[in-house]
């Protein structure tokens, strides 16, 4: 199997460290679950090398080789990984291929909130009870028992969500939600997840000019 190699986003102010972009861990999530062997370039993006630059102008991550030609954009990536790498199959079935997909939009949009009344924390609230009561009567995953690409598009997010609402608001989902919590701890435990996730204090320094913008 030839080694893929794949560009990352480095840490702030750490450029040796992965950083904490959720696209390129959702990218690494694909190769670690279907062992893959890769060769990463952490990048970092207020001083991209020149390299990069020539391959991919616009500088953006994850970047990704294959069959001598870069490509950009984590949704064509993963695609293009599950077709290349059959097994283990992470295709989602159709009907849950959009699950959860409002949850990181809302979430920006309530950690830069400065407006308590601005309904923000109430639209977040009401996708994740949505994700919750799907996993109550689908889960423990998206699609069931196996684990598929929408659960590794999400992981990274849900953890953007948990360490720096914690963080820069104090903010926990409810307890409530015992089926969202339960899958949660699936994925964060997962050896894939541990391998790939951004340090926290990386994800609150990423998130620091955008809250206080």
């Amino acid at each position: 199997m030839a080694v893929v190699e794949l560009c990352v986003k480095a840490a702030a102010g750490a450029p040796e460290i992965l950083g904490d972009c959720p696209f390129c861990q959702r990218v690494l999530l694909t190769l670690e679950e279907k062992k893959v062997p890769y060769k990463m370039h952490l990048i970092n993006l207020s001083d991209k090398p020149q390299w990069c630059l020539e391959v991919n102008p616009e500088g953006k991550v994850p970047l990704m080789k294959f069959d001598e030609k870069w490509i950009v954009d984590s949704d064509v990536i993963v695609g293009i990984i599950e077709e290349k790498y059959h097994s283990p199959s992470l295709s989602p079935p159709p009907e849950v291929s959009s699950v959860g997909s409002k949850i990181f939009p809302s979430y920006v949009k309530f950690l830069k909130s400065k407006d308590p009344s601005d309904g923000s924390e109430q639209a977040l609230l009401d996708e994740l009870k949505a994700l919750n009561e799907h996993l109550k009567a689908k889960g423990p995953y998206v699609a069931g028992e196996n684990i598929c690409a929408v659960d590794l598009s999400l992981a990274p997010k849900l953890y953007h969500l948990e360490v720096a609402l914690g963080h820069f608001k104090g903010w926990t989902v409810p307890e409530s939600l015992s089926y969202f919590h339960n899958y949660v701890k699936l994925l964060f435990s997962r050896e894939s997840f541990q391998k790939t996730k951004a340090e926290k204090e990386y994800v609150i320094a990423g998130w620091e000019p955008k809250v206080n913008a």
